[in-house]
């Protein structure tokens, strides 16, 4: 007997949700550790901001563990300033958002504005480490 449409679209949901709890608790312990978090309310909490000296500490991070990073978004005094993606570097020969060529080179254009930026980030974590967590 099969489940009910609703139900399975119901575990789907469940499961993303359980899935990106987890990948955020994997960020917490291996990426986050140790750095201030400065959003202070302005956006969900599970979005986490950086000073720059935080964010590029935070980039070294991801490198070393070979994750992926998909956008990069600063905010300045607590208001969107900007976003770039991985995407908008292909025509520069990134064909992964693991390349730090590409997410080094949009937070230099970044810092180059001179502006006091918080750091935000979408992060992807490689299906290799995904199964990992999800049998913790």
């Amino acid at each position: 007997m099969s489940k009910p449409d609703f139900c399975l679209r119901l575990e789907i949901f469940i499961n993303m949700k359980t899935n990106q709890k987890l990948k955020e608790a994997y960020l917490d312990e291996h990426v986050f550790y140790g750095l201030k978090n400065l959003n202070d309310g302005y956006d969900v909490p599970s979005i986490k901001y950086f000073s720059e000296a935080d964010f590029e500490e935070v980039l070294n991070r991801v490198q070393n563990l070979e994750l992926g990073i998909t956008g990069i978004e600063p905010w300045l005094n607590g208001f969107y300033f900007d976003v770039l993606t991985w995407e908008e570097f292909r025509d520069k020969g990134i064909k992964d958002c693991r390349d730090p060529r590409w997410y080094r080179g949009a937070f230099q254009t970044f810092k180059s504005t001179e502006e006091e930026l918080q750091y935000a980030a979408s992060y992807q974590i490689p299906s290799s480490i995904s199964w990992k967590i999800q049998s913790m």
